[in-house]
């Protein structure tokens, strides 16, 4: 930040918009390219290399796909789900590091303990983090209102 002014905001924003745009005409999930380009700086990056080495690996992966639907081709367990056996030691790994932040909960405090609770609960149960998240906050703003 410059004088508390982000430098080539409007092309950052232009760039997500732009990105969000043509994944949704594509029919996939909405790309959050920001979300790589924080991760780089974080980790160090000043230039930029590090989303092109992503970007790069991206790539790559997709000659791998059909190595990976021999391996972990996915089956149905109900009407709507299907399981990838394949990627479950990833989200494994990645559920262990969320799990860092339960340390921060409040849980002396009901209204913030019990939403936090049931938002853990349900993303196994609804297959789904998206779902938990929002049980969780329904549950989070019910409970503010009710105990004022």
């Amino acid at each position: 930040m410059v004088e508390g002014k982000l430098p080539k905001a409007r092309q950052a924003l232009l760039s997500d918009a732009i990105a969000t745009s043509a994944g949704a005409l594509l029919g996939t999930s909405t790309v959050t390219s920001y979300i790589e380009s924080a991760s780089g700086i974080s980790a160090g990056d000043r230039t930029g290399l590090t989303n092109i080495v992503t970007a790069a690996l991206m790539l790559l992966a997709l000659f791998f796909n059909p190595l990976i639907k021999m391996v972990g081709a996915g089956y149905a367990v109900g009407e709507n789900t299907v399981l990838y056996p394949v990627i479950a030691p990833a989200l494994i790994i990645v559920g262990s590091l969320m799990l860092n932040n339960v340390l921060h909960i409040n849980w002396k405090d009901t209204t913030e303990a019990f939403p936090a609770f049931l938002t853990l609960m349900m993303m196994p149960v609804a297959f789904s983090i998206t779902e938990g998240i929002a049980f969780g906050f329904i549950v989070y703003a019910l409970l503010k209102l009710v105990s004022r």
